[in-house]
């Protein structure tokens, strides 16, 4: 017996040479110690499924309202969408393309019938404001079919997974055909390098009879601003961050002002579908950029760039190329919910309205102002795409034939003040020319301004 009246058999038991636990002492107080822990992971995986079929529920019962403002928050909530069954209901809907035909099944699984929103049988996608009604292959060709081509060619590189070369050359010919009747029924859309990579997103998410208005729909009233004949509104888009940088972390925006915004060109153009690898990632992503504001992917950048401030300051602000390179990649790995609660934030402190660039810079039919409220462009048809996209066509060609004048004013001005001996004359010469340029830009003829340039071009 010891001194504190444990019987010595028991001490024995319990420890072995070296003061050491016996493996029956050692399985007894693992098993005890573990049953806690078991049972704990138990609990925090039945909440969670809780929590998932909670949300679950919430986001079908919102495709049922059509409520987009509860997909909105459902979209930025931790884990989005949460599976493409649930995606296959929601994106249409924020698109502005719902199945009112098909009602929505209460398991989350997608309708296999034809849905109001896809092309019937005589081709036609059923929305008012569409285009030629014949199937689309019959209609004449879209201009920058063989840049898609190229393109599609080079599809399909990080995901899906696991498919036999049969499999993703099928997956290359419907992108193809997706992004060519999207183009030939509605060829006032200019293609870019990058909307390939945006449509691959929506083809390997959404059911075939739902693609093509999902995708005629995104184009023209969500990117359009990237789908003119010059990225100069999507330069616009960018303007935007120096902006944001400079209302959230001034002394960041200030290190970086020999930087241009160019870095962030392949991230807004794309969706960041371009840049980021993974399926999974991509489409929880694509949640909140169709939920929301097409100006949240602008403000999605600026909070990249914020979150990286230790990084950048790294970096001399005296070296600009260095910074750019940086910042032309997005950071690994992208911690996706963190970075859309960090842009609902940021959003959410500093509106678009509150930004010198967003009333200066940003044209009113920019798709950033048209579809500023969600619900308003869910309800637009595809001819206020069109007229949008024509009043920014204006506003481009406009802008040109500015510069195109300016430039012959400054050039014939320059040869006069070679010519003219006296300061006054000079001065009084390039005075006139830029009045004279002012009047006629106020008519906005192209003919006159064709004659105008045409002159000072013999005359210099």
């Amino acid at each position: 017996m010891s001194s504190h009246g444990e019987p010595d058999s028991d001490r024995n038991e319990k420890k072995v040479a070296g003061g050491k636990s016996s493996p029956a002492s050692l399985s007894r107080e693992t098993s005890s110690s573990t049953a806690p822990s078991q049972s704990n992971r138990e609990d925090v995986n039945d909440a969670r499924h809780e929590e998932t079929a909670a949300k679950t529920q919430a986001i079908l019962d919102a495709c049922i309202r059509s409520d987009i403002p509860a997909l909105a928050d459902l979209a930025v909530s931790e884990g989005g969408f949460l599976s493409d069954d649930l995606r296959r209901h929601a994106w249409p809907i924020l698109l502005g393309c719902p199945s009112p035909s098909d009602p929505i099944q209460h398991n989350g699984t997608t309708p296999t019938t034809q849905d109001a929103s896809s092309p019937g049988k005589n081709g036609k996608i059923s929305e008012k404001g569409d285009a030629d009604n014949r199937p689309w292959r019959e209609l004449p060709r879209h201009r920058d079919e063989d840049q898609v081509r190229l393109d599609v060619d080079r599809s399909f590189i990080y995901y899906p997974n696991n498919t036999s070369q049969a499999e993703l050359d099928l997956k290359k010919t419907e992108l193809s055909d997706l992004i060519t009747e999207t183009l030939r029924r509605y060829p006032f859309l200019c293609y870019f390098q990058g909307y390939h990579d945006i449509c691959q997103v929506l083809l390997l998410v959404l059911a075939p009879a739902q693609r093509p208005a999902a995708m005629a729909r995104l184009s023209a009233l969500r990117i359009r601003d990237f789908m003119l004949p010059n990225l100069a509104p999507a330069v616009a888009q960018l303007r935007l961050i120096p902006d944001l940088l400079g209302a959230a972390d001034p002394a960041l925006c200030a290190h970086l002002s020999q930087t241009e915004p160019f870095f962030a060109l392949s991230g807004t153009l794309t969706m960041y579908a371009h840049d980021i690898q993974s399926y999974g990632a991509i489409a929880r992503l694509f949640d909140a950029l169709l939920a929301r504001e097409p100006v949240f992917g602008v403000y999605m950048f600026a909070r990249i760039v914020l979150d990286r401030r230790a990084e950048l300051f790294d970096t001399p602000a005296s070296e600009p190329e260095m910074l750019h390179s940086i910042l032309s990649k997005l950071p690994q790995p992208l911690r996706l919910e963190a970075l859309i609660r960090g842009t609902d934030d940021l959003f959410a402190r500093h509106p678009p309205e509150s930004l010198r660039a967003w009333r200066r810079g940003i044209s009113p039919a920019s798709v950033l102002k048209t579809a500023r409220d969600a619900r308003r462009a869910a309800a637009q048809s595809m001819r206020d795409g069109e007229r949008y996209f024509q009043a920014q066509l204006r506003e481009l060609q406009w802008a040109e034939r500015k510069d195109q004048l300016a430039r012959a004013v400054w050039g014939y001005a320059a040869a006069t003040r070679q010519r003219a001996r006296s300061p006054l004359v000079r001065g009084l010469v390039v005075a006139v020319l830029v009045g004279v340029a002012a009047v006629y830009l106020r008519k906005t003829q192209p003919g006159i301004l064709a004659y105008i340039t045409s002159f000072w071009s013999r005359r210099g």
